[in-house]
């Protein structure tokens, strides 16, 4: 039987798409939402031309209130009753009680290899540290930030005269090859770790 999937972006949702394209064929995994906390987020244009339902909560209508914003978020998300959640670029901070409800089902990509760099600016803080190495990493959410069981890293060298934005597209081509990676093999109960 196949997962139900629901993805929560922010923006463009460039990881979102990569995400449905890959769950065709005999995949385990189909999408039936793509949610928002930004109505003018891009990437809800994009998830409808690939003919998947939207919606949108804008969290600026809650005036930093989060368990309302997250009550208003999980009704959207009761309509469509998925299996699985996957954050993509959703760039809002959850409450334990929100993380609590998806234990164990919510997965999330984070551009620097955790436990380093947890929360903003990973490009530049690797930069600065002089690492030789960036990359990205996909695991369960839990209610500290970027915390949780690491399911899956990929990993770039660091090159001469790198610049945050050089780094950043390296990284995030490795993104969309390991998050569809890690999303089906999480759909068939495998939590097996996987390194790119």
């Amino acid at each position: 039987m196949s997962r139900r999937v629901a993805i929560l972006i922010s923006g463009g949702g460039s990881n979102m798409i990569r995400l449905v394209e890959s769950m065709t064929g005999d995949h385990p995994a189909s999408c039936v939402l793509v949610a928002s906390n930004d109505p003018e987020a891009a990437g809800l244009a994009r998830a409808r031309a690939m003919g998947i339902p939207t919606a949108a909560v804008d969290h600026r209508a809650y005036k930093g209130d989060r368990p309302a914003f997250e009550a208003a978020l999980q009704a959207e998300l009761d309509k469509a009753a998925p299996d699985i959640l996957c954050l993509a670029g959703f760039m809002r901070i959850l409450t334990p009680s929100f993380v609590q409800h998806w234990e164990g089902r919510m997965l999330n990509i984070h551009p620097s290899l955790l436990p380093k760099y947890k929360g903003l600016h990973t490009h530049a803080r690797a930069l600065e540290a002089g690492d030789s190495e960036a990359g990205c990493t996909v695991h369960l959410v839990t209610p500290a930030l970027d915390d949780g069981p690491i399911l899956g890293q990929a990993r770039v060298p660091i090159l001469p005269g790198d610049t945050e934005a050089r780094l950043a597209a390296r990284v995030l081509a490795q993104e969309h090859r390991l998050y569809p990676l890690v999303l089906e093999r999480f759909a068939r109960g495998d939590m097996t770790r996987i390194d790119l």
